[in-house]
């Protein structure tokens, strides 16, 4: 379990990979999250809510903008029967906006991976939370909170497929992966003779690997395992083989929005919601206890 954490494969559903999603931003609907799993998360004092503060203008305005997804299994997936976006990443922006608001109260903005960094920066946005892994150069244009989670990449085939069962067998084959991902260096250092062929979301990856598109699909292992579960002719043939460390996205230079969401983060786990909003989501395919989180600022760019 403890290895699956901390090595699960490429963006999850693409928050920084495939999964995230094609289209560009749009608003949508306004979510809120049942009392199960955040009956228990913490609110902030009045005193933390610093005057002038990015934090006093989403409790002005009566609801936290998310940049995330809408077809991430697990992560982030719009319900099509109750509209409600649920997955691990929809219910801790949850969390987040309980702490600041006193309620669950959310906009999720339908991001892509191109597209998060430019949503923080002009503001239409006050976080992402979207399988975003912690870089150094990203941490040049955004400032992350965290690490919340950390995941890695594996490798999707065909059912039947044979003769990939490592990164370098990808080496002469088509390899299908999600546009501006973790997957696409990975593929180019482990398998520099593959041809890559990108989507913009989880689905059209999953889409095209059915149609033969390409031989093999490069994601994070708990989206594939979502995947897989949902559609029984795809399969894992790998273990991850990448670590990734998720971070929470702030604006570029707000260090009290950065601070007040690292000491939300760590109410969140002490208390146990952390890890009940896991079992919730990526538990349910993940047997074992929920994992330790990962240390935060642990990795560099946090």
């Amino acid at each position: 379990m403890k290895r699956f954490v901390a090595v699960a494969a490429v963006s999850l559903l693409a928050l920084t990979a495939c999964g995230e999603a094609s289209s560009p931003a749009v608003p949508g609907a306004s979510q809120s999250s049942g009392p199960d799993v955040l009956a228990k998360a913490p609110v902030a004092t009045a005193a933390e809510i610093l005057p002038g503060s990015t934090m006093e203008k989403i409790k002005q305005r009566g609801e936290l903008l998310v940049g995330g997804s809408l077809d991430a299994p697990l992560l982030s997936q719009q319900n099509p029967v109750t509209g409600q976006v649920e997955g691990f990443d929809a219910e801790m922006g949850k969390a987040l906006a309980k702490y600041i608001l006193g309620e669950p109260k959310v906009k999720i903005v339908n991001s892509a991976s191109e597209t998060r960094e430019a949503l923080l920066a002009n503001g239409t946005v006050d976080v992402v939370f979207q399988t975003y892994t912690i870089t150094e150069e990203r941490a040049k244009q955004v400032a992350f909170a965290g690490p919340y989670y950390t995941s890695g990449l594996s490798i999707a085939v065909k059912k039947g497929t044979t003769g990939i069962a490592k990164p370098e067998d990808l080496n002469g084959k088509k390899v299908l992966a999600g546009a501006n991902t973790p997957a696409i260096p990975a593929i180019k250092k482990l398998a520099p003779q593959a041809e890559i062929l990108t989507f913009g979301s989880d689905p059209e990856c999953i889409q095209a690997l059915k149609q033969d598109r390409g031989v093999a699909y490069v994601q994070d292992e708990t989206i594939l395992i979502a995947d897989a579960k949902k559609d029984p002719s795809i399969e894992i043939v790998t273990k991850p083989f990448t670590e990734d460390p998720y971070g929470i996205g702030l604006k570029h230079g707000d260090d009290q929005m950065k601070k007040f969401v690292n000491d939300w983060l760590k109410k969140t786990q002490d208390a146990g919601v952390w890890q009940d909003i896991w079992k919730k989501s990526i538990g349910t395919v993940v047997a074992g206890e929920a994992p330790v989180p990962p240390r935060i600022g642990s990795v560099p760019g946090s």
